[in-house]
């Protein structure tokens, strides 16, 4: 075989070659896109959860939200808006989580965040599950102040927010400290003042203090706006 055909044999080999490895996608291609998927699950939760909470906040009789919670919300004919609102929003956490396992890959952080995100999801589709009592006036006609009782659904209601709030308190401590060791100072001053403001949110609403539940509001939202800013991020990067 002379040189002349040696030549035209090895580039019609590369050029095959080449061919190939265009239009066969490697195995992290084709990983990265139920990951991207399973990330923008979690980008777009706490979007979700606010719009849905504050427009039936400023649109439903009765609904004050410096005195009622966003849970009291699942009571009342339209009650269901919210008791979906915390299923689907609880899923899309969950699916995060799963997108996060794999975009952490382990380390500082990687495999807790991931379980405590899941168990936030968890806990909101709980708290969907079992609704929150009525009171203080709403839904509409209901008497005013505090029930002098809870049910079973409203204690469980009450048990499954608790575990949300420290998971969620949890996670952000824990993405702030994985940023700190990558030294980006700004991402993890902006995790912990999350977590911060949940736990603030929570106190200042559990001790009575004015407009509670819009600071309990505020500080769950930061929270959850934490994590989902997280899976953002790190489905650019994939």
């Amino acid at each position: 075989m002379t040189t002349t055909q040696l030549t035209a044999r090895a580039t019609a080999t590369s050029a095959a070659t080449t061919s190939t490895s265009t239009s066969s996608p490697t195995p992290s291609t084709i990983a990265s896109g139920p990951v991207r998927a399973l990330l923008a699950a979690g980008a777009v939760a706490t979007p979700l959860w606010t719009v849905a909470a504050v427009t039936q906040a400023l649109t439903r009789d009765g609904f004050d939200l410096t005195r009622h919670p966003f849970s009291m919300l699942a009571n009342g004919s339209l009650g269901w808006i919210q008791i979906i609102n915390f299923l689907v929003v609880g899923a899309l956490f969950i699916a995060a989580a799963a997108g996060l396992r794999r975009a952490l890959h382990g380390g500082g952080g990687g495999i807790w965040v991931p379980r405590l995100v899941r168990v936030v999801g968890v806990g909101m589709v709980a708290a969907g599950v079992f609704v929150a009592d009525p009171g203080d006036g709403f839904p509409a006609g209901t008497p005013a102040g505090r029930p002098e009782s809870m049910s079973w659904h409203g204690t469980l209601h009450l048990v499954a927010g608790s575990v949300t709030f420290f998971a969620l308190i949890a996670a952000c401590l824990v993405l702030g400290r994985r940023f700190g060791r990558a030294a980006d100072r700004r991402s993890a001053v902006a995790c912990r003042a999350a977590a911060v403001a949940v736990v603030l949110g929570n106190g200042w609403a559990m001790s009575g203090g004015p407009a509670g539940s819009l600071t309990l509001a505020v500080g769950v939202i930061a929270g959850m706006g934490c994590v989902s800013w997280v899976a953002a991020r790190y489905r650019r990067g994939l």
